[in-house]
């Protein structure tokens, strides 16, 4: 799990980005070092990509040099499938030796490659992906990968935490969400929910898109801090009752196998390439700065977890403790419903009596 400290630190890094726009600093960097991937998803179409890219280590070594890049900036290492890239193991060194606070995002489908990587150069946290029981693992993403997940979870115990993703969709349900929790639960796991989203880069524009049903959201996802609450709110902001400005924007950053670096996960605007100007000369270009603005106040488009979470945790905070005209005027407007005079609290609670009202 994510600790209290986790949260304050970001809290602090949101308001000097604030003040210093052009010395801003990342809390969070995701690599896409290929988008190669031995996965058949139904929810993602990036194994189809040809020709397949990878990001240089040399250039993500550069990519680290940046100043706006500190030793408390996380570092995702994914894919595709990142131990695909021929270099994953020595990039995987260099950031245990350099940058110890970085994360690896695993399909686990190699689970020898993966156990082995692991234990030579630990990430602080290792993301791996389960959306439901044997049968619908492999419905969902097309090999029989179950059981290496199982084994990962069994022996990387102890070594290295383990959050488990899961990704709910109209391929899965209600019932393989309760099933992830529970082995979650048994291997003492954390745990982090996404809703299927439309993401360029996966290329899952390329099918149709049919939006989950209002399924009830097992209570028992409680005990995994952020999911109930992220969940409940989806059918809310997909009605357009939930309107947030997106924050997170401002303090994370995204490089692409091919050196593009995209203004978030949902919007195809790139703001530059790595093989063209650094990451310092991106983010503080005056270009930037001003779509970043435009977008932070004028985008409620997508509910993508790496994003919102972040959002509804920091407006969350705020409306505990300050009345929500003081903390929309400190962060943009919002609203949870369309009922401006219930609270986040008020608005909570009648969703989760809804959700209770739900039949499985």
């Amino acid at each position: 799990m994510y600790k209290l400290s986790d949260y304050i630190e970001r809290g602090r890094r949101f308001f000097w980005n604030r003040n210093f726009p052009h010395r801003r600093k990342i809390s969070t960097l995701m690599i896409y070092a290929t988008d190669l991937c031995d996965s058949r998803c139904q929810h993602c179409l990036i194994w189809k990509k040809r020709p397949v890219q990878y990001l240089p280590k040399e250039t993500i070594f550069a990519l680290m040099q940046n100043s706006c890049i500190t030793p408390n900036t996380k570092v995702g290492l994914e894919g595709g499938e990142f131990l695909l890239h021929p270099d994953s193991r020595e990039i995987m060194a260099w950031f245990h030796q350099h940058h110890p606070n970085f994360d690896l995002l695993s399909n686990c489908l190699k689970p020898d490659s993966l156990i082995e990587a692991v234990k030579a150069s630990p990430p602080k946290r290792l993301f791996i992906s389960l959306d439901g029981d044997k049968e619908t693992y492999q419905f969902m993403r097309g090999k029989d990968g179950y059981e290496n997940v199982i084994r990962v979870l069994r022996e990387l115990k102890g070594i290295v935490p383990i959050s488990v993703m899961f990704c709910l969709s109209q391929w899965n349900g209600p019932e393989a969400l309760k099933h992830v929790t529970s082995v979650c639960r048994e291997h003492g796991a954390d745990l982090r929910v996404g809703v299927y989203s439309n993401i360029d880069f996966f290329d899952t524009e390329a099918q149709a898109y049919a939006e989950p049903r209002d399924w009830k959201i097992p209570t028992e996802i409680k005990e995994f801090a952020e999911n109930y609450e992220y969940l409940l709110l989806y059918n809310e902001w997909r009605k357009g009752k939930v309107k947030l400005t997106c924050n997170s924007i401002m303090d994370s950053a995204v490089v692409l196998p091919n050196g593009d670096v995209p203004i978030c996960l949902n919007l195809d605007t790139v703001l530059g390439n790595l093989k063209e100007h650094s990451l310092d000369e991106i983010l503080y270009a005056r270009e930037t700065l001003v779509t970043l603005k435009d977008r932070q106040h004028n985008c409620n488009q997508c509910w993508i977890n790496f994003h919102r979470k972040y959002d509804l945790i920091l407006y969350r905070t705020f409306d505990k403790y300050f009345p929500r005209k003081a903390v929309s005027k400190m962060f943009g407007y919002h609203q949870w419903s369309d009922d401006n005079s219930m609270n986040y609290s008020q608005v909570i609670a009648h969703l989760e009596k809804q959700n209770q009202a739900l039949s499985d």
